[in-house]
């Protein structure tokens, strides 16, 4: 089959045809907790979570919004490509906090010249209804992104990495989002300890039933400063980390049972090489990696939806 273009609906597409060019995301650290980590759930955070992994240098706590958003804009400017930008609230959960604390960050953010909307990164239990009206009602004016971590659609394994809530409630707390102005992105991490093929795919068999517009697809990797760096070392045999071979021929599998509708944000994590235990893939950047996942889907002529489906894989 000849097919002109990507074979899946990449993100760079979606947003140029929703702004008419490129847009950069500036990424913030607002110190924000979890209530895995703050103890109203639990303790220890997710297993697999530090996250320094994602955090650049301009990304301190201690600085303002305003301060880490004016820092951003003027790295990115040098590169002389982005006159806009979108404020990712990125660390940990941005909807943890109080109604009014959590306006007051928001409108600051959308207060700095050339910011032209929101990306706002949280879990399926830390969401209110007032704040979801209230992102609608932002989202008349700005472009507006709420983004949930779903990390596995498998109830034993979001028990065992210690997420603290269930894939119910990610399916309940999208179900209240849907039809909403703004746009609904999820995560999911694919090869967390204990899941199989048919389990992984799976995962794209569920998420495709959500309401969402975007997905990032997350390898697992063990970092430093970590509950599962110390599980890892102790029991790697529990691990059956991808190659990045055999994650590059998984992932064109993985979304040709994707819903073809859902924009794909990103193919792999990219953990600093100095906090990355495993797996090691050397000197691959992100931009080669989905070269080469390009590559492999025309190699074995797939495509996103190919194989699409709502009945689970037996």
């Amino acid at each position: 089959m000849e097919i002109k273009g990507k074979r899946y609906n990449d993100y760079g597409s979606f947003i140029k045809l929703h702004f008419g060019e490129r847009v950069q995301k500036i990424s913030l650290d607002i110190g924000f907790s979890c209530p895995n980590r703050d103890g109203s759930k639990g303790y220890g955070g997710c297993t697999y979570c530090n996250n320094n992994t994602f955090n650049p240098d301009y990304c301190e706590p201690q600085k303002s919004i305003k301060e880490q958003l004016e820092q951003g804009i003027e790295f990115f400017s040098k590169k002389g490509k982005n006159n806009k930008f979108l404020a990712y609230f990125q660390a940990y959960t941005n909807t943890y906090s109080d109604f009014e604390s959590l306006k007051a960050m928001y409108n600051e953010a959308l207060k700095v010249p050339k910011v032209v909307g929101l990306v706002i990164g949280t879990r399926p239990d830390c969401i209110s209804d007032e704040i979801i009206n209230y992102l609608n009602q932002l989202s008349k004016k700005y472009f507006i992104s709420l983004e949930f971590g779903v990390e596995s659609t498998n109830e034993n394994t979001l028990l065992n990495v210690n997420r603290c809530h269930t894939f119910e409630d990610t399916k309940a707390t999208f179900e209240k989002c849907k039809n909403k102005s703004f746009h609904l992105g999820a995560h999911i991490i694919l090869g967390l300890p204990g899941e199989n093929k048919k389990d992984l795919l799976n995962h794209a068999v569920e998420v495709s039933k959500l309401p969402i517009d975007t997905l990032k697809i997350h390898h697992l990797q063990i970092v430093k400063n970590s509950v599962m760096a110390i599980q890892y070392k102790r029991n790697p045999e529990n691990f059956n980390l991808f190659t990045s071979k055999k994650y590059i021929d998984f992932v064109t599998e993985f979304i040709s049972y994707l819903n073809p509708n859902i924009v794909i944000e990103r193919f792999v994590s990219e953990a600093p090489h100095d906090l990355l235990i495993a797996p090691k893939w050397g000197k691959l950047k992100n931009f080669e990696i989905v070269a080469k996942i390009d590559k492999k889907l025309k190699e074995k002529d797939t495509w996103q939806g190919k194989n699409y489906t709502l009945e689970l894989i037996k």
